[in-house]
Formats: structure tokens, C-alpha cells, sequence
């Protein structure tokens, strides 16, 4: 077994729970309903820049060129397609860029992203790789799910979001990562790779709390 497979045998029960929560469910139906999704692509917008620093980061600690070329095409890309998803959403609600990334980030939004930021920090290139991982592998497994039975009709309100998630192109991006997370865990310590491991179902764990947040409209108590 490849040490990504062992990581997504990890989180499994956490994994699983994704595809029965709510919103998952009712964005698969497109009876989610819209004020939901409006939340969930404004804080996602501010996500999506703290994850593109990741990436940097991981380009600055790549122990070789090819990788760190990676990195830094990701973090490109982060900012380029999947945030320009998100502005043709925010152009349908009569939002500039500028105001859909000055939302204030909700409670588990901030929290998810401190977690990979600390990791950015102080990690190694394959803590870098592995504490985004989830991000990247859960959205394409989520995205494949949905559209098991096929592609989404062409009236569908999110049909847009879905094909990104479920595309090939997509899925390239976390079949690299666990790529080089495989190749990297080999050459880890024992300590490295529990480092890993917690991060990854940390990560993991966040996935969930961000369907959970965006379903709550979760705001800050105080």
C-alpha cells in the first residue's frame, strides 16, 4: 500500500461522511439554495489565497527543480482557474474581486487556513504537500461522486462548479501531489511521517467542518 492510500485509510470515516452531509448532498441535487452557496464561494475565495501561499511555500522548500516548477505553477493556477470560478459566480451577484475577497473569513475558514499555513511555515516539502492534499483529492472525489449518474443537466444552478471538480484536468493535481507524497514519505523519518499523518486528517477533518460552515452560515459568536 502507497503511504497516500494508507493516509486516505485514515481519514476514511471522515471521508465517508462527506458525500451523506447536507450540503454536499443538496449541491449534487442543485437544491442548494443559493444564499448557502454564495457563502460557501465567498469565504472559499479567501481560502483559495491562503492555499496559493502554500503552494508557494512548498516551492521555496522543493528539494528539487521539477518540483519546485510544480508548486509554483499551482499557485498560479489557485489564483488563476479555480478563483475565476469563483468571479463569475461573485459577477452574477454584482461583486468585484476585490469585494468577494474582503468578506471577513468565518471561524473554521480561519482556522482551517492557520493550520495550513503553521504547516507552510515549519514544515518540510512533504508536510507541505501532504497538509494540502486533502483539499485538492476530496474535491475531485466529491466532484466524481456526484456526477456518477452522469453529467449535470444543463439548466442544473451549479453545473459549472461540478465540472470543474469532476474534470480530468482537476484530478491531475492531487494524483501528483500524492505522487510526490509517496516518493517523499520513503525518504521520512518517523517522526516526519506522523507529522504527516496527523496533518493530512487534521486537513481532513477541516474538509468536513467547511461543508458544515457554509451549511450554518456559520458567524463569528462575539
Amino acid at each position: 500500500m502507497s503511504f497516500s492510500d494508507h493516509l486516505r485509510r485514515l481519514a476514511k470515516p471522515i471521508w465517508d461522511a462527506q458525500f451523506t452531509h447536507p450540503f454536499v448532498v443538496a449541491l449534487g441535487k442543485g437544491t442548494l439554495p443559493e444564499r448557502k452557496f454564495k457563502y460557501y464561494i465567498l469565504q472559499d475565495a479567501r481560502f483559495l489565497g491562503d492555499l496559493s501561499r502554500v503552494f508557494a511555500a512548498g516551492a521555496q522548500k522543493a528539494p528539487d527543480s521539477e518540483s519546485a516548477l510544480r508548486f509554483a505553477k499551482l499557485a498560479e493556477e489557485t489564483l488563476t482557474v479555480e478563483r475565476s470560478l469563483h468571479e463569475s459566480y461573485g459577477k452574477r451577484w454584482r461583486m468585484t474581486p476585490q469585494q468577494m475577497t474582503a468578506v471577513p473569513m468565518a471561524p473554521t475558514n480561519y482556522a482551517y487556513t492557520r493550520h495550513l499555513l503553521a504547516v507552510a511555515q515549519s514544515g518540510t516539502a512533504a508536510e507541505i504537500t501532504v497538509v494540502a492534499l486533502p483539499c485538492a483529492w476530496i474535491y475531485c472525489v466529491v466532484g466524481r461522486h456526484l456526477l456518477q449518474d452522469g453529467p449535470p443537466r444543463a439548466g442544473h444552478p451549479y453545473r459549472d462548479w461540478l465540472l470543474l471538480y469532476a474534470s480530468p484536468e482537476f484530478a491531475k493535481v492531487q494524483k501528483w501531489m500524492r505522487k510526490k507524497v509517496d516518493e517523499w514519505a520513503k525518504r521520512a523519518g518517523r517522526d516526519e511521517r506522523q507529522r504527516m499523518e496527523e496533518a493530512f486528517v487534521i486537513s481532513s477533518r477541516y474538509e468536513w467542518m467547511f461543508w458544515e460552515m457554509a451549511w450554518n452560515e456559520e458567524q463569528w459568536p462575539v
